[in-house]
């Protein structure tokens, strides 16, 4: 089975790579993430998911290379990070009862066969009528300030929604693995056929 490779530091997505019990290894890409003028949000996270992958495709010749990028975006603007708990919270009482949607990038270059696939997928969070001491509470307890949206789906965030609404609810953790695994199938590393030497042999992260 040709190796995996995720183009991506973040501890989130590699714990949703490792539920697909495939090997893999990870690299942290160095690229220049400045958004283009006049690109659209869906736009903006596939070219930068296929560029984190494609950073990586000299080191790791032969490999499946897996690249993802995600934004936030409230009343048709993208969300930055937060970086204080002022501005958080501040970004907390704008969501209160209101609807904020992620676009999640994914890609999977085939550096073996030259060949690549590139998709996104939506996924809309509603957020309860918060009060300010909850907001204030959450902010201390999770300290969001560097999470687009002042909030993380894997620890408290989930407190905070009315509902969730999407296809896929690990693309909001940052990792559509639903359209993972169907690219995976078609590029011949279907986790179902993985067989139990390679399973064992976990990921082997840089």
């Amino acid at each position: 089975m040709t190796p995996l490779v995720l183009a991506s530091s973040s501890p989130w997505r590699r714990e949703l790579l490792e539920r697909l019990g495939l090997p893999f290894s990870w690299a942290s890409p160095d690229i220049d993430e400045t958004r283009g003028t006049d690109e659209t949000p869906t736009s903006l996270v596939q070219r930068l998911s296929l560029t984190k992958a494609e950073a990586l495709a000299d080191a790791y010749s032969r490999h499946l290379i897996i690249g993802s990028d995600q934004v936030a975006l409230f009343d048709d603007q993208i969300l930055g990070k937060p970086h204080t708990q002022e501005r958080a919270c501040a970004q907390l009482r704008a969501f209160s009862g209101q609807r904020v949607r992620f676009v999640t990038g994914l890609a999977l270059l085939d550096t073996a066969e030259h060949r690549h696939w590139v998709g996104y997928q939506h996924y809309d969070v509603v957020f309860r009528r918060l009060t300010d001491t909850e907001i204030s509470t959450y902010v201390a307890r999770e300290q969001p300030l560097q999470c687009a949206g002042s909030f993380r789906m894997e620890g408290l965030g989930i407190t905070l929604f009315e509902r969730l609404e999407g296809d896929d609810p690990n693309s909001l953790i940052g990792l559509p693995l639903i359209l993972l695994c169907r690219w995976l199938r078609e590029a011949g590393a279907d986790p179902l056929a993985a067989s139990a030497t390679d399973v064992a042999n976990g990921d082997q992260g840089n």
